[in-house]
Protein backbone atom coordinates (compact mmCIF):
# COMPACT_ATOMS: atom_id res chain seq x y z
CA UNK A 1 0.00 0.00 0.00
CA UNK A 2 1.28 3.46 -0.88
CA UNK A 3 1.58 6.06 1.82
CA UNK A 4 0.17 9.49 1.04
CA UNK A 5 2.09 12.29 2.69
CA UNK A 6 0.24 15.11 4.40
CA UNK A 7 2.02 18.43 4.81
CA UNK A 8 0.78 21.22 7.05
CA UNK A 9 2.17 24.66 7.74
CA UNK A 10 3.86 24.62 11.15
CA UNK A 11 2.41 21.14 11.69
CA UNK A 12 2.24 20.64 15.42
CA UNK A 13 0.43 17.43 16.33
CA UNK A 14 -1.48 16.67 19.52
CA UNK A 15 -2.12 12.92 19.60
CA UNK A 16 -5.17 11.34 21.19
CA UNK A 17 -5.76 7.66 21.67
CA UNK A 18 -8.97 6.46 20.02
CA UNK A 19 -9.82 4.73 23.29
CA UNK A 20 -10.13 8.04 25.15
CA UNK A 21 -13.62 8.81 26.34
CA UNK A 22 -15.22 12.14 25.51
CA UNK A 23 -15.28 13.06 29.19
CA UNK A 24 -11.51 12.71 29.40
CA UNK A 25 -11.18 14.87 26.31
CA UNK A 26 -13.20 17.59 27.96
CA UNK A 27 -11.03 17.46 31.06
CA UNK A 28 -7.97 17.99 28.89
CA UNK A 29 -9.59 20.82 27.00
CA UNK A 30 -10.62 22.44 30.25
CA UNK A 31 -7.11 22.23 31.68
CA UNK A 32 -6.28 25.75 30.62
CA UNK A 33 -3.54 26.01 33.21
CA UNK A 34 -1.50 23.57 31.13
CA UNK A 35 -2.37 25.37 27.88
CA UNK A 36 -2.23 22.06 26.01
CA UNK A 37 -5.27 22.49 23.80
CA UNK A 38 -5.69 26.24 24.02
CA UNK A 39 -5.59 27.74 20.53
CA UNK A 40 -3.09 30.50 19.96
CA UNK A 41 -3.61 33.39 17.53
CA UNK A 42 -2.34 32.59 14.05
CA UNK A 43 -1.23 34.83 11.17
CA UNK A 44 -0.83 37.77 13.51
CA UNK A 45 -4.54 37.96 14.38
CA UNK A 46 -5.14 38.98 17.98
CA UNK A 47 -8.20 38.14 20.04
CA UNK A 48 -9.34 41.75 19.50
CA UNK A 49 -9.10 41.49 15.71
CA UNK A 50 -11.13 38.28 15.81
CA UNK A 51 -13.84 39.98 17.88
CA UNK A 52 -14.13 42.80 15.36
CA UNK A 53 -14.73 40.41 12.48
CA UNK A 54 -18.03 38.87 13.66
CA UNK A 55 -20.17 41.46 11.85
CA UNK A 56 -18.44 40.81 8.52
CA UNK A 57 -18.79 37.03 8.56
CA UNK A 58 -20.36 35.26 5.59
CA UNK A 59 -20.68 31.62 4.57
CA UNK A 60 -17.07 31.43 3.42
CA UNK A 61 -14.08 29.50 4.78
CA UNK A 62 -11.99 31.29 7.40
CA UNK A 63 -8.50 30.10 8.29
CA UNK A 64 -8.94 29.04 11.91
CA UNK A 65 -6.28 27.52 14.18
CA UNK A 66 -6.57 23.73 14.08
CA UNK A 67 -7.86 20.86 12.01
CA UNK A 68 -8.20 17.23 13.04
CA UNK A 69 -6.71 14.39 10.98
CA UNK A 70 -6.99 10.63 11.41
CA UNK A 71 -5.94 7.88 8.97
CA UNK A 72 -7.32 4.40 8.50
CA UNK A 73 -5.26 1.35 9.37
CA UNK A 74 -4.78 -1.69 7.14
CA UNK A 75 -7.72 -3.44 8.79
CA UNK A 76 -10.00 -0.48 8.06
CA UNK A 77 -10.09 0.84 11.62
CA UNK A 78 -9.03 4.39 12.52
CA UNK A 79 -6.52 5.38 15.19
CA UNK A 80 -3.91 7.95 16.23
CA UNK A 81 -5.98 10.95 15.31
CA UNK A 82 -4.88 14.37 16.40
CA UNK A 83 -5.01 18.12 15.99
CA UNK A 84 -2.72 19.91 13.56
CA UNK A 85 -2.30 23.55 12.75
CA UNK A 86 -4.62 24.63 9.95
CA UNK A 87 -2.98 24.17 6.57
CA UNK A 88 -3.20 22.59 3.15
CA UNK A 89 -2.92 18.85 2.68
CA UNK A 90 -1.10 16.97 -0.05
CA UNK A 91 -2.77 14.04 -1.74
CA UNK A 92 -1.81 11.81 -4.63
CA UNK A 93 -3.06 12.80 -8.10
CA UNK A 94 -4.50 9.28 -8.30
CA UNK A 95 -6.37 9.52 -4.99
CA UNK A 96 -9.78 7.86 -5.14
CA UNK A 97 -11.54 11.00 -3.92
CA UNK A 98 -10.18 12.98 -6.88
CA UNK A 99 -10.62 10.36 -9.58
CA UNK A 100 -13.82 8.61 -8.55
CA UNK A 101 -15.43 10.86 -5.95
CA UNK A 102 -15.10 8.42 -3.06
CA UNK A 103 -15.85 10.83 -0.24
CA UNK A 104 -18.49 11.95 2.26
CA UNK A 105 -19.09 15.23 4.08
CA UNK A 106 -20.97 16.07 7.26
CA UNK A 107 -22.12 19.38 8.74
CA UNK A 108 -22.89 20.48 12.27
CA UNK A 109 -22.76 23.60 14.42
CA UNK A 110 -21.23 24.71 17.69
CA UNK A 111 -22.69 27.65 19.63
CA UNK A 112 -21.60 29.53 22.70
CA UNK A 113 -24.25 30.19 25.32
CA UNK A 114 -24.41 33.27 27.53
CA UNK A 115 -22.28 31.51 30.16
CA UNK A 116 -19.48 30.87 27.67
CA UNK A 117 -20.05 27.11 27.44
CA UNK A 118 -19.91 25.46 24.01
CA UNK A 119 -23.00 23.63 22.77
CA UNK A 120 -22.97 20.80 20.23
CA UNK A 121 -26.24 19.59 18.73
CA UNK A 122 -26.98 15.88 18.18
CA UNK A 123 -23.36 15.18 17.23
CA UNK A 124 -23.85 11.41 17.60
CA UNK A 125 -26.44 11.55 14.81
CA UNK A 126 -23.83 13.00 12.46
CA UNK A 127 -21.40 10.24 13.39
CA UNK A 128 -24.04 7.60 12.71
CA UNK A 129 -25.02 9.15 9.37
CA UNK A 130 -21.39 9.20 8.27
CA UNK A 131 -21.07 5.49 9.06
CA UNK A 132 -24.22 4.68 7.07
CA UNK A 133 -22.96 6.71 4.13
CA UNK A 134 -19.50 5.18 4.34
CA UNK A 135 -20.95 1.68 4.10
CA UNK A 136 -22.79 2.67 0.90
CA UNK A 137 -19.56 4.09 -0.56
CA UNK A 138 -17.37 1.09 0.36
CA UNK A 139 -15.45 3.11 2.93
CA UNK A 140 -14.46 2.39 6.52
CA UNK A 141 -15.46 5.09 8.99
CA UNK A 142 -14.55 6.18 12.52
CA UNK A 143 -16.71 4.82 15.29
CA UNK A 144 -19.36 7.15 16.66
CA UNK A 145 -17.23 7.55 19.79
CA UNK A 146 -14.21 8.53 17.68
CA UNK A 147 -16.35 10.93 15.65
CA UNK A 148 -17.68 12.69 18.75
CA UNK A 149 -14.22 12.76 20.29
CA UNK A 150 -12.71 14.33 17.16
CA UNK A 151 -15.45 16.96 16.85
CA UNK A 152 -15.11 17.83 20.53
CA UNK A 153 -11.34 18.20 20.24
CA UNK A 154 -11.50 20.35 17.12
CA UNK A 155 -14.19 22.67 18.44
CA UNK A 156 -12.47 23.06 21.81
CA UNK A 157 -9.12 23.86 20.18
CA UNK A 158 -10.76 26.51 17.98
CA UNK A 159 -12.87 27.99 20.77
CA UNK A 160 -11.78 31.56 20.12
CA UNK A 161 -13.37 31.37 16.68
CA UNK A 162 -16.87 30.64 18.01
CA UNK A 163 -18.91 33.85 17.69
CA UNK A 164 -21.22 35.06 20.45
CA UNK A 165 -24.57 33.30 20.02
CA UNK A 166 -26.23 36.48 18.77
CA UNK A 167 -23.56 36.85 16.08
CA UNK A 168 -23.28 33.36 14.62
CA UNK A 169 -21.91 29.88 15.14
CA UNK A 170 -18.95 27.66 14.34
CA UNK A 171 -19.62 25.57 11.25
CA UNK A 172 -18.02 22.13 11.69
CA UNK A 173 -17.19 20.17 8.53
CA UNK A 174 -16.06 16.53 8.92
CA UNK A 175 -14.79 14.85 5.74
CA UNK A 176 -14.08 11.20 4.93
CA UNK A 177 -11.95 10.70 1.83
CA UNK A 178 -10.47 7.85 -0.19
CA UNK A 179 -6.88 9.05 -0.21
CA UNK A 180 -4.90 6.03 -1.40
CA UNK A 181 -3.80 5.98 -5.04
CA UNK A 182 -6.00 4.03 -7.49
CA UNK A 183 -6.24 3.79 -11.28
CA UNK A 184 -9.13 1.39 -11.82
CA UNK A 185 -12.59 1.82 -10.31
CA UNK A 186 -11.90 0.28 -6.93
CA UNK A 187 -12.15 1.38 -3.27
CA UNK A 188 -9.12 3.28 -2.02
CA UNK A 189 -6.49 1.40 -0.01
CA UNK A 190 -6.29 4.24 2.53
CA UNK A 191 -8.76 6.74 3.96
CA UNK A 192 -8.49 10.04 5.79
CA UNK A 193 -10.96 11.47 8.27
CA UNK A 194 -10.54 15.24 8.54
CA UNK A 195 -12.39 18.01 10.35
CA UNK A 196 -12.09 21.74 9.81
CA UNK A 197 -14.20 24.56 11.23
CA UNK A 198 -15.11 28.09 10.25
CA UNK A 199 -17.17 30.84 11.93
CA UNK A 200 -20.43 31.76 10.18
CA UNK A 201 -22.88 34.59 10.71
CA UNK A 202 -26.44 33.73 11.74
CA UNK A 203 -28.68 33.34 8.71
CA UNK A 204 -31.62 34.71 10.66
CA UNK A 205 -29.92 37.84 12.01
CA UNK A 206 -32.55 40.56 11.93
CA UNK A 207 -35.37 38.06 11.56
CA UNK A 208 -36.26 35.28 9.17
CA UNK A 209 -36.15 36.41 5.56
CA UNK A 210 -38.26 34.25 3.23
CA UNK A 211 -36.61 32.89 0.10
CA UNK A 212 -38.07 32.55 -3.39
CA UNK A 213 -37.55 29.23 -5.15
CA UNK A 214 -38.27 27.82 -8.59
CA UNK A 215 -39.21 24.23 -9.36
CA UNK A 216 -36.51 22.61 -11.49
CA UNK A 217 -37.98 20.45 -14.27
CA UNK A 218 -34.93 19.26 -16.18
CA UNK A 219 -32.15 18.47 -13.69
CA UNK A 220 -32.67 15.93 -10.91
CA UNK A 221 -30.80 15.87 -7.64
CA UNK A 222 -30.95 12.09 -7.15
CA UNK A 223 -32.25 8.83 -8.62
CA UNK A 224 -33.51 5.63 -7.05
CA UNK A 225 -30.61 3.28 -6.34
CA UNK A 226 -28.17 6.18 -6.26
CA UNK A 227 -26.64 8.02 -3.31
CA UNK A 228 -29.12 10.84 -2.77
CA UNK A 229 -29.86 9.59 0.73
CA UNK A 230 -26.27 10.02 1.93
CA UNK A 231 -23.92 13.01 1.95
CA UNK A 232 -21.72 11.83 -0.90
CA UNK A 233 -19.56 14.68 -2.16
CA UNK A 234 -20.70 14.16 -5.76
CA UNK A 235 -24.34 14.87 -4.92
CA UNK A 236 -23.78 18.61 -4.95
CA UNK A 237 -21.70 19.19 -8.07
CA UNK A 238 -24.51 17.75 -10.20
CA UNK A 239 -26.99 20.47 -9.22
CA UNK A 240 -24.70 23.49 -9.46
CA UNK A 241 -25.87 24.21 -13.01
CA UNK A 242 -29.53 24.25 -11.95
CA UNK A 243 -28.76 26.37 -8.90
CA UNK A 244 -26.79 28.86 -10.98
CA UNK A 245 -29.67 29.11 -13.46
CA UNK A 246 -32.16 29.71 -10.65
CA UNK A 247 -30.06 32.50 -9.16
CA UNK A 248 -29.47 34.07 -12.56
CA UNK A 249 -33.26 34.28 -12.94
CA UNK A 250 -33.68 36.02 -9.60
CA UNK A 251 -34.52 33.02 -7.40
CA UNK A 252 -32.79 31.99 -4.18
CA UNK A 253 -32.62 28.30 -5.10
CA UNK A 254 -34.19 25.43 -7.00
CA UNK A 255 -36.68 22.85 -5.75
CA UNK A 256 -36.12 19.38 -7.21
CA UNK A 257 -38.64 16.74 -8.23
CA UNK A 258 -38.34 12.96 -8.41
CA UNK A 259 -36.57 11.56 -11.46
CA UNK A 260 -39.24 8.99 -12.40
CA UNK A 261 -42.51 10.93 -12.49
CA UNK A 262 -41.04 14.44 -12.39
CA UNK A 263 -43.93 15.32 -10.08
CA UNK A 264 -43.14 14.55 -6.45
CA UNK A 265 -41.18 16.92 -4.22
CA UNK A 266 -37.72 15.95 -3.07
CA UNK A 267 -35.42 18.71 -1.76
CA UNK A 268 -34.07 22.17 -2.24
CA UNK A 269 -30.35 22.10 -3.17
CA UNK A 270 -29.02 21.58 0.37
CA UNK A 271 -32.13 21.45 2.54
CA UNK A 272 -35.22 19.37 3.22
CA UNK A 273 -38.63 20.88 2.47
CA UNK A 274 -41.92 20.94 4.41
CA UNK A 275 -45.33 22.43 3.75
CA UNK A 276 -48.12 23.35 6.12
CA UNK A 277 -51.87 23.00 5.59
CA UNK A 278 -54.10 23.77 8.59
CA UNK A 279 -52.68 21.70 11.50
CA UNK A 280 -50.84 19.22 9.27
CA UNK A 281 -47.17 19.46 8.32
CA UNK A 282 -46.08 17.30 5.38
CA UNK A 283 -42.63 16.43 4.08
CA UNK A 284 -41.39 14.04 1.37
CA UNK A 285 -40.95 10.52 2.67
CA UNK A 286 -37.45 9.08 2.85
CA UNK A 287 -37.23 6.58 0.04
CA UNK A 288 -33.61 6.35 -1.02
CA UNK A 289 -33.32 9.70 -2.81
CA UNK A 290 -33.84 12.14 0.08
CA UNK A 291 -31.24 12.96 2.70
CA UNK A 292 -32.32 12.02 6.24
CA UNK A 293 -31.49 15.46 7.62
CA UNK A 294 -30.80 15.73 11.33
CA UNK A 295 -32.57 19.09 11.35
CA UNK A 296 -35.45 17.44 9.48
CA UNK A 297 -35.68 14.71 12.12
CA UNK A 298 -35.59 17.30 14.90
CA UNK A 299 -38.31 19.44 13.32
CA UNK A 300 -40.58 16.41 13.00
CA UNK A 301 -40.10 15.57 16.68
CA UNK A 302 -40.67 19.17 17.77
CA UNK A 303 -43.78 19.49 15.59
CA UNK A 304 -45.22 16.31 17.15
CA UNK A 305 -44.53 17.70 20.63
CA UNK A 306 -46.38 20.91 19.74
CA UNK A 307 -49.50 19.07 18.64
CA UNK A 308 -49.09 19.14 14.87
CA UNK A 309 -49.94 16.17 12.71
CA UNK A 310 -46.85 15.28 10.69
CA UNK A 311 -47.03 13.28 7.48
CA UNK A 312 -44.04 11.77 5.69
CA UNK A 313 -45.36 10.84 2.25
CA UNK A 314 -45.16 11.41 -1.48
CA UNK A 315 -46.00 15.07 -2.00
CA UNK A 316 -47.22 16.06 -5.49
CA UNK A 317 -45.88 19.45 -6.54
CA UNK A 318 -49.43 20.69 -7.21
CA UNK A 319 -50.18 20.62 -3.47
CA UNK A 320 -47.83 23.56 -2.99
CA UNK A 321 -50.43 25.81 -4.58
CA UNK A 322 -52.84 25.04 -1.76
CA UNK A 323 -50.35 25.24 1.12
CA UNK A 324 -50.56 27.78 3.93
CA UNK A 325 -46.78 27.83 4.42
CA UNK A 326 -43.68 26.22 2.96
CA UNK A 327 -40.30 26.10 4.66
CA UNK A 328 -36.88 24.53 4.28
CA UNK A 329 -34.66 23.16 7.01
CA UNK A 330 -31.02 22.22 7.20
CA UNK A 331 -27.97 22.46 9.41
CA UNK A 332 -26.87 25.94 8.39
CA UNK A 333 -30.26 27.60 7.87
CA UNK A 334 -32.12 25.88 10.74
CA UNK A 335 -35.67 26.67 9.53
CA UNK A 336 -36.13 29.09 6.64
CA UNK A 337 -39.57 30.12 5.30
CA UNK A 338 -40.27 30.08 1.58
CA UNK A 339 -41.88 33.30 0.37
CA UNK A 340 -42.83 32.04 -3.07
CA UNK A 341 -42.56 29.06 -5.39
CA UNK A 342 -42.63 29.31 -9.18
CA UNK A 343 -43.60 26.33 -11.36
CA UNK A 344 -43.61 26.64 -15.15
CA UNK A 345 -43.98 30.39 -14.90
CA UNK A 346 -46.83 30.25 -12.38
CA UNK A 347 -45.96 31.77 -9.01
CA UNK A 348 -47.65 31.17 -5.68
CA UNK A 349 -46.88 33.52 -2.79
CA UNK A 350 -46.99 32.65 0.90
CA UNK A 351 -46.84 34.80 3.98
CA UNK A 352 -50.43 35.87 4.56
CA UNK A 353 -50.29 33.96 7.85
CA UNK A 354 -47.03 35.69 8.75
CA UNK A 355 -45.10 32.41 8.55
CA UNK A 356 -46.39 31.61 12.03
CA UNK A 357 -45.57 27.90 11.96
CA UNK A 358 -42.12 28.44 10.43
CA UNK A 359 -41.32 31.04 13.07
CA UNK A 360 -42.61 28.81 15.85
CA UNK A 361 -40.57 25.78 14.80
CA UNK A 362 -37.50 27.89 14.11
CA UNK A 363 -37.62 29.44 17.57
CA UNK A 364 -38.12 26.08 19.27
CA UNK A 365 -35.15 24.49 17.54
CA UNK A 366 -32.79 27.49 17.57
CA UNK A 367 -33.41 28.12 21.27
CA UNK A 368 -32.31 24.56 22.05
CA UNK A 369 -29.26 24.77 19.78
CA UNK A 370 -28.17 28.10 21.28
CA UNK A 371 -28.81 27.08 24.89
CA UNK A 372 -31.48 29.72 25.42
CA UNK A 373 -33.97 27.23 26.90
CA UNK A 374 -33.72 23.95 28.74
CA UNK A 375 -33.02 21.03 26.42
CA UNK A 376 -35.81 18.66 27.41
CA UNK A 377 -35.10 16.54 24.32
CA UNK A 378 -31.59 15.58 25.46
CA UNK A 379 -30.10 16.65 22.13
CA UNK A 380 -27.22 18.88 23.17
CA UNK A 381 -23.72 18.24 24.49
CA UNK A 382 -22.29 20.96 26.71
CA UNK A 383 -18.53 21.60 26.72
CA UNK A 384 -17.42 23.67 29.68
Amino acid sequence: MFNVQLSFTNATIFQFSSSFMVQHHLQLAAASSHGWLRATPSDGHSETSVDKRWDSLAFNPVKTDYIYVMKSCKDGSFSNGGLRHYGNIEISPSAAVLNYGQGIIENLKAYKNKNGSIILFRVEENGLRMRVGADRMCMPAPTIEQFVEAVTSTVSANERWIPPSNKGFLHVRPLLMGNGPVLSLTPAPEFIFLIYVTPVRNYFEGGLKPINVVVENDIHRATLGGVGNIKAIGNYAGIMKAQAKAKANGFSDGLYLDSIHNRYLEEVSTANVFFVKDNTISTPVLGGTILPGITRKSIIEIAHSQGFKVEERLVPVEELFDADEVFCCGNAVCVLPVGSITLNGKRVDYGESGFVVSQQLHSALANIQMGLIEDKMGWTTLLN
